[in-house]
């Protein structure tokens, strides 16, 4: 298999993981603080990479560790400000704002590094910024703080694909920003106490972990992309997970949307198939 069709297939992985990690902390976070679920998500994903780091006796490079640092400062900011979304507003149209914000972000920093776009991606930020528009337009307090929180979560997994993408390992890497992400939530949470006062926390257990190990393997998966080959590709591609939160909930919880927020939606969603195709 070629490193192009390489990069791509773990990208749609990662969006494919990601997504159903989305909509597994999502559902949690209209049960629990969100705060609370990212701390255990990141926790979960901290667990995992070094235990594969170990097992697999990867080498820790020490030029990873600023590199890593800020992947999981900016990925703690998008997880936080996207269980936020969701607790505001609907899953199926927080989900897409956010994926288009980071890959449009992504890109960008991608002509910097590696070239300008094609007309195919300059096409694709224009269909984006409409669908933004589009589905921006219902009013109401929950639905403009949820979009707000969209957006944000999107500029969160933009800086994470940036940084992310210039470490040389895989597992320690990972490991090194989810132990940040890790430290800056269980700070924030045992300074509101959120702990002692969740008294859900048993019931909605199993569906965070599932959240944390999901959103473990779209990290690494997306890695894995982006080493293979570019990090706009891997970035844009692996933003198609909205795609698959927003089905998730559609079948599951067969969440409606208004008919502007559905065209909002859509443009969203082929705002980013154009981002990658080209």
């Amino acid at each position: 298999m070629s490193p192009e069709l390489l990069a791509v297939s773990f990208a749609l992985l990662s969006a494919i993981s990601w997504g159903a990690g989305d909509f597994s902390g999502g559902v949690a976070a209209r049960r629990l603080n969100p705060y609370l679920i990212a701390l255990l998500v990141h926790a979960t994903g901290l667990l995992l990479f070094t235990l594969l780091a170990l097992l697999r006796g990867e080498a820790f490079q020490p030029s990873d560790i600023p590199w890593s640092l800020g992947a999981g400062l900016a990925g703690c900011v998008g997880l936080v400000f996207l269980y936020r979304a969701f607790e505001a507003g609907q899953m199926g149209l927080a989900a897409p704002i956010a994926g288009v914000v980071g890959a449009g972000l992504a890109a960008l920093v991608g002509v910097v590094l590696e070239g300008f776009p094609a007309p195919l991606q300059l096409l694709g930020f224009g269909v984006g910024l409409l669908g933004v528009w589009l589905a921006a337009r219902p009013e109401g307090g929950a639905a403009s703080r949820g979009l707000a929180y969209a957006f944000l979560a999107g500029l969160g997994f933009g800086g994470y694909f940036t940084l992310i993408n210039q470490v040389e390992g895989l597992f320690w890497p990972s490991a090194l920003a989810k132990l940040t992400a890790t430290t800056l939530m269980l700070g924030l949470v045992g300074r509101l106490g959120l702990l002692r006062r969740e008294a859900r926390l048993a019931t909605s257990l199993g569906l965070v972990v599932l959240a944390g190990l999901l959103d473990a393997g779209g990290n690494l998966l997306f890695l894995a992309a982006a080493q293979a080959g570019r990090l706009d590709v891997a970035a844009v591609i692996s933003s198609l997970y909205p795609a698959f939160t927003a089905l998730l909930a559609w079948g599951l919880l067969r969440e409606r949307l208004g008919r502007s927020q559905t065209v909002g939606v859509l443009l969203s969603l082929v705002a980013i198939a154009l981002i990658a195709s080209g």
